[in-house]
């Protein structure tokens, strides 16, 4: 696989996304600068302007009209994606770091930060799909994460359930009317936080990284640790491929934490687990710093990686990746045949 090598950024990446028709790819970095890719060929579509701090999430909503993004500014943005037209900002005490589109993209949640003053938070927004239309500034939902701050959150399935990882390694369930918590399990080791949280493509489980050098596929309804994948590096991100059973896994020790770093030694590969087995299959190299953030094409044609090394990698995957099977997919294959 050539990977398609975005140079856009002069800080470390922070988080990539595809649109849900992974024509497009949106990546933020700790620059200030929001870029928008045409993920077929790695050119620049645009710039997002406005931001005044360190940017760590964003998001784009079902329809490729909006995008949303949050940062150390204390604040989250709405914009406007074929205009680069900025429509909304939100301000908070504390910087914002993790932003989410429902499933239908009515609503927008916020993770806040916890801060001297400012207790970590998940908010809810209704939106309007129509770029032209006023935004509220009125929250229709509020947690408080008193317990163990929130690191990252999400919405499930037809947005029933708000499901938030946390700073202690635990992983909560709450209802996306009103915010009642249901359940909170400990899914990771004690404070070693979860570092990202994506979802299957019909949201009914998700998959969680953390500091604990694991990944873990939870279920959405439950909660049950359904997958466990165990690693030799501290995670900062996983993701779920569709059309193939694997999950994508990115990391590494930071080079402050390694005192002869080597991009061997860093382990700075993006892992490829067998989404059922729970065994490695393969690992691809490139970056020069750890993986902050994996993304994979919502037709799972290929995937993306935001690295500390300020560089996007766009990967499309080969017919080899397709074609691999294990000894049991195999049979099974020519049993139905």
């Amino acid at each position: 696989m050539r990977p398609i090598l975005l140079s856009g950024h002069e800080r470390a990446l922070t988080q990539v996304k595809y649109n849900p028709d992974g024509d497009l790819i949106f990546s933020v970095s700790k620059d200030h600068v929001v870029c928008a890719w045409f993920s077929h060929n790695g050119e620049r579509f645009g710039t997002y302007h406005g931001h005044q701090g360190a940017l760590w999430t964003v998001d784009v909503d079902p329809h490729s009209k909006l995008l949303a993004t949050g940062g150390a500014d204390n604040t989250m943005r709405l914009w406007e994606v074929d205009t680069g037209k900025l429509l909304k900002t939100w301000e908070f005490g504390s910087s914002i770091k993790r932003v989410e589109f429902s499933p239908d993209g009515t609503q927008l949640l916020g993770v806040t930060e916890k801060r001297a003053g400012h207790l970590s938070t998940i908010v809810v927004y209704e939106i309007n799909p129509d770029p032209a239309a006023e935004q509220t500034s009125e929250q229709s939902l509020r947690i408080v994460c008193d317990e163990s701050k929130a690191t990252v959150a999400g919405f499930s399935y037809l947005a029933r359930y708000i499901i938030a990882g946390h700073e202690d390694g635990s992983v909560s369930q709450y209802d996306a009317k009103d915010g009642e918590l249901i359940y909170n399990v400990r899914a990771h080791d004690a404070d070693l936080q979860v570092t990202d949280l994506q979802w299957a493509p019909d949201r009914t489980y998700c998959i969680t990284s953390s500091k604990d050098k694991t990944a873990k596929i939870i279920d959405a309804g439950t909660l049950e640790v359904l997958k466990t994948y165990v690693t030799d590096t501290p995670l900062n991100s996983a993701a779920i491929t569709p059309i193939k059973d694997y999950v994508i896994l990115g990391g590494g020790q930071a080079a402050m934490d390694v005192t002869t770093t080597s991009a061997r030694q860093g382990k700075f590969e993006a892992r490829f687990y067998h989404k059922i087995f729970q065994e490695e299959i393969g690992r691809v190299r490139g970056h020069f710093g750890p993986l902050n953030y994996v993304a994979v094409h919502p037709q799972g044609t290929g995937y993306c990686s935001g690295g500390e090394d300020g560089y996007v990698r766009v990967h499309h995957f080969d017919k080899a990746y397709f074609d691999f099977l294990y000894e049991v997919e195999r049979e099974q294959a020519q049993a139905n045949l």
